[in-house]
């Protein structure tokens, strides 16, 4: 299962690698998965950022998969059961560059609370909905 939701995030992410140590550092990690077959094709991952707060880190699904709700059905998802563990708040950063989820975090009612420039001089737009 991991190594599929390796090669789905190296998809989206252009080539950019998800390397399981940073899976083991982070604490309550939550991770949703979308299986054809056997086949991974959408994940979201997230963990605990405070203890109201729950940070909504990684997730894509394959361009083979797009357009069919799937990204939409694992937020709804997260979401539900996040707030059922306590969570009061959901936390997700963005860029730019990648509207299509800036768009989809809006649609799903987030706010966008700052923006900040990355040590790498990316632009990230920091969003919060509360549950």
């Amino acid at each position: 299962m991991l190594a599929g939701i390796m090669e789905v995030h190296e998809h989206v992410f252009e080539g950019a690698k998800l390397m399981e140590e940073e899976l083991v550092e982070k604490e309550n990690v939550l991770i949703f998965v979308v299986l054809d077959g056997n086949r991974v094709v959408g994940f979201k991952i997230g963990y605990e950022f405070a203890k109201d707060t729950f940070y909504s880190w990684l997730g894509g699904v394959h361009s083979d998969y797009r357009g069919k709700g799937i990204a939409s059905e694992l937020m709804r998802r997260q979401h539900k059961l996040i707030k059922s563990l306590g969570y009061t708040k959901v936390r997700t950063i963005s860029r730019n560059k990648r509207r299509e989820m800036l768009l989809l975090n809006i649609k799903h009612g987030f706010d966008v609370i700052k923006t900040f420039t990355s040590e790498k001089g990316t632009h990230k737009i920091v969003m919060e909905k509360e549950l």
